[in-house]
């Protein structure tokens, strides 16, 4: 394979970017009683390797025990990811609990504070587990004279099947409209969690897209149906990543859809109404799913479960479905969101210097880099993939050469830019 010096080449005269800056990612994820299930052992390593892979702009969880595992998960993210991750406030469940003791499974959002502000925290009780209300503005050219407020909600429905938790999840729902039926009708509003749902049919889900409520939800997957043990849903799977026993959580198998990201009719845009800040068509996709349908009720390290050469959907590698099976039983959903405005830009960088990466632009595990260390020391590279999700971020030290391993990525073509600087993005594709 040939060798060849990539130059990227510092401006004085602003570039514009290939890749929008009106899109931002989100993420939801059952945490799988993190950090009280210590098996495997290092479950945060797993988990840095799945947010660095997606970077999600905003992370919505559930099943968090405690502080200390949220102070980690901040912390893994800020050192691993982007300096500029925040938390909100961690809150212990204040839920009736007479049904079960919830109080070791909590709710809470992490988010790229470079794009979003907190500018407030509710706690919406129910009969069993609490929903959490998180309100961010987005920190946009606009803000001061039109702002856009994204209203972000995280929840946990009564797991199980039958009658009895059927009607629980229903209770939730309702307590949960109750409380928006005091919001105003035009909030754009996210609603992530596990919701414990095995087909659309039930009362709980009929309740959230009840065109009647105040508020009504849609699935932006447009996914609607009997989802357990239904491989014409295989693509929305997210529950059992594994078959095997001691890991904690189910292990059935890839077999459910229980984890969502619903959206209000307010941030639908397929007629072009809402035009302010909505849903990107066809961004609805559940991390580590390669849509196999050979993958039903099989773990998802399976072989079974790779890529299925569909051209429509995105190739998880094995070693991103490694560490989805060691973290939890079940697998992310994502979603891109999309704003009418541009978030706040970086400072223009005015310079004739350039830097290189030295290497091949053809890679299977190693990136080099070499850099003008009194230019460039402490400032970041990004990767983004072709959807224009940022991948992974270096962080470039005192030192002229580096080493980035992108071992993980999937097969693909990459672009590699700075977010301190306007610059032409260089290109890179990953192979095996």
């Amino acid at each position: 394979m040939n060798k060849k010096v990539l130059f990227l080449f510092i401006s004085l005269i602003s570039i514009k970017s290939v890749l929008a800056q009106d899109t931002f990612n989100a993420m939801f994820y059952n945490l799988l009683n993190f950090p009280s299930q210590t098996v495997p052992a290092n479950r945060i390593n797993h988990l840095s390797i799945i947010l660095t892979d997606y970077q999600p702009d905003l992370f919505m969880v559930c099943e968090l025990n405690n502080e200390t595992g949220a102070n980690s998960i901040i912390n893994m993210m800020q050192q691993d990811i982007n300096p500029n991750y925040a938390m909100a406030g961690f809150k212990l469940n204040t839920s009736d609990d007479a049904i079960g003791n919830q109080n070791d499974l909590q709710n809470l959002i992490f988010f790229n504070s470079e794009k979003f502000s907190l500018e407030s925290q509710v706690i919406i009780p129910t009969l069993y587990r609490d929903f959490n209300h998180y309100r961010l503005k987005l920190n946009t050219v606009g803000q001061e004279n039109t702002p856009l407020f994204l209203d972000v909600i995280v929840g946990h429905l009564k797991a199980s099947n039958g009658i009895e938790n059927q009607e629980l999840r229903l209770q939730m729902v309702q307590d949960l409209d109750t409380y928006l039926n005091a919001l105003p009708e035009d909030n754009h509003i996210l609603l992530a969690g596990d919701f414990n749902l095995y087909r659309s049919s039930e009362l709980a889900f009929q309740e959230l897209i009840n065109s009647e409520n105040h508020i009504t939800f849609i699935d932006p997957a447009n996914k609607i149906g009997s989802w357990h043990n239904n491989t014409d849903f295989i693509d929305v799977f997210t529950q059992s990543t594994r078959t095997t026993t001691g890991m904690g959580g189910a292990t059935g198998g890839f077999d459910d859809r229980f984890d969502f990201i619903l959206t209000s009719e307010s941030m639908d845009n397929t007629t072009g109404t809402n035009e302010d800040l909505f849903f990107v068509a066809d961004s609805y996709q559940v991390f580590g799913n390669n849509a196999n349908v050979n993958c039903y009720n099989q773990d998802i390290t399976s072989n079974n479960c790779a890529e299925d050469n569909n051209p429509n959907t995105e190739d998880f590698s094995l070693d991103i479905r490694e560490a989805l099976y060691n973290f939890s039983d079940h697998l992310p959903v994502t979603l891109q969101i999309q704003a009418n405005q541009q978030f706040l830009s970086v400072p223009e960088y005015t310079t004739s210097n350039y830097y290189e990466i030295i290497g091949t632009n053809v890679i299977s595990n190693t990136l080099s880099l070499q850099t003008n260390n009194q230019l460039f020391a402490n400032k970041n590279l990004n990767i983004f993939n072709t959807l224009g999700q940022l991948v992974k971020i270096i962080p470039l030290n005192n030192t002229e050469t580096h080493q980035i391993d992108v071992s993980y990525l999937s097969n693909g073509l990459y672009y590699i830019t700075t977010p301190n600087f306007n610059v032409e993005p260089l290109k890179f594709v990953k192979v095996n």
